[in-house]
């Protein structure tokens, strides 16, 4: 009696010493406590449906880039290799789940001997064995959890990367799209020179121009000729590059104009907190910072003994030193504990490296939510900037066009007004219709970035 008593105290006691190694996984306080913060007040978080709840074949509505991101999709590499490594880590998580269940096997067995010429004696034994480690330190359990947090972690880096894709996509598409604007306008403006040329050297032998005129209108001509050539190279690099990107052959791709695109007039960022839900980088963060905490619990696991369960049934004539026919059963159960007994110094080490790298993984987790903020801050703040440029633009362009008109005017009614001023007007009209083309494109890129800082497109 007083026995079993010691046994009961010292089995409770062990208990209780092993509580830390039962706890779950809980975000830290210390990583998430400014997560209101996160966002500028210009930002200005809210409620609202943010943009990364939408699939990005609703914000990416041209059906020539929707073509190509799916094919991008298809075709990459990198994520290939993350599908791969969530496939892994899922038959991993069913390895540890299959630790839980007894182990079995058969083991049918048979023997002749003889012994200073004797008869042959035939022994057999048709049986089957089982043994099962009970989990009362956790290992088996905390192993398990530790599976299903790579595999999360490994889910998490499949949807970033299928993010990056769609990103790099659909920026390479659209800068794609500039180049084909830039280079409509500055044909228009290579143009206008040549007219210009043409008209001074009708002038200069009519005797109303002089050579230097001329040469300078050249000049002029010559560097927009340039520039034109420059940017159906950037093209055709751009061109390629995408080709390349999406894996097919470098060759010309049917897209559309940058006029035709149309996005949300509003940008909603949503809350803070959305990002740890739909942040890929940041979820991965997490997931590699449950790993590190259940780690942690393993080692903890490591000073405990291990209790395991066997035994074994089966039919049998050998009864030990006599044979006996007909057979019979022969029945076996066995219970062991095992304790390390000089490995203590070993567990240490490994506790304390347990510990050391579930730190490192609070912090790495921080950072990624500070640089997730930092991203959607940057990103919704080059769209804002690029839609005010957009509409200065804009206006520019409408005063300009209406200079242009009225110089026009002017010449065909005034000798006073001359064509070189009507070519000055046209190519202020050019350049601010390039500067347009630009702006236009910092504000798609804008989108861009935001949505994929916001974690959008990885489904």
């Amino acid at each position: 009696m007083n026995m079993l008593r010691h046994t009961l105290i010292v089995f409770a006691a062990v208990m209780l010493a092993s509580c830390g190694i039962y706890t779950n996984y809980e975000r830290p306080a210390q990583a998430v406590a400014d997560m209101d913060s996160l966002y500028r007040p210009e930002a200005r978080p809210d409620t609202t449906r943010s943009i990364a709840t939408l699939r990005w074949e609703e914000l990416f509505t041209d059906t020539c880039l929707q073509q190509l991101i799916r094919q991008g999709l298809a075709a990459n590499a990198d994520l290939a290799v993350a599908r791969l490594q969530v496939e892994e880590a899922q038959a991993t998580l069913r390895q540890s789940k299959l630790a839980y269940l007894p182990s079995v096997q058969l083991e049918p067995t048979g023997t002749l001997s003889s012994f200073d010429g004797q008869k042959t004696q035939k022994t057999y034994s048709v049986g089957a064995s089982a043994s099962w480690e009970i989990d009362l330190f956790g290992k088996l359990r905390n192993s398990k959890r530790q599976a299903l947090a790579s595999l999360l972690a490994s889910d998490a880096y499949r949807q970033a990367m299928q993010t990056q894709v769609v990103a790099t996509v659909a920026d390479s598409y659209y800068a794609l799209l500039m180049l084909d604007e830039q280079i409509r306008i500055t044909e228009q403006t290579a143009e206008s020179w040549r007219e210009y040329v043409r008209s001074l050297a009708a002038l200069m032998q009519a005797g109303q121009a002089d050579r230097a005129t001329l040469a300078q209108a050249e000049a002029s001509r010559l560097a927009a000729e340039s520039s034109l050539l420059s940017l159906q190279q950037q093209a055709i690099e751009q061109e390629n590059a995408l080709c390349v990107f999406v894996g097919l052959t470098p060759r010309r791709l049917e897209r559309g104009t940058m006029d035709g695109q149309h996005f949300p007039s509003h940008l909603s960022v949503g809350v803070p907190l959305d990002l740890l839900s739909r942040r890929p980088d940041v979820r991965q963060a997490e997931a590699n910072l449950m790993q590190a905490f259940y780690a942690t619990n393993s080692a903890r696991a490591a000073f405990y003994p291990s209790i395991t369960l066997s035994g074994s049934a089966g039919w049998t004539n050998s009864g030990g030193a006599a044979v006996a026919n007909p057979g019979a059963w022969l029945l076996q159960a066995v219970g062991s504990l095992v304790q390390p007994l000089f490995n203590r110094g070993q567990n240490l080490a490994n506790l304390k490296i347990a510990k050391a790298q579930q730190e490192e993984a609070v912090l790495q987790f921080r950072q990624s939510l500070l640089d997730a903020g930092n991203e959607v801050n940057n990103a919704l703040a080059q769209w804002q900037t690029a839609r005010e440029r957009i509409r200065l633009d804009n206006g520019q362009v409408e005063q300009l066009t209406i200079t242009l008109g009225d110089t026009e005017l002017l010449m065909e009614n005034s000798a006073d007004t001359n064509y070189l001023q009507v070519l000055t007007a046209r190519q202020s009209l050019l350049s601010a219709q390039l500067a347009v083309a630009s702006d236009r494109y910092d504000e798609i890129q804008g989108v861009i970035e935001l949505y994929h800082a916001l974690g959008g497109g990885s489904e």
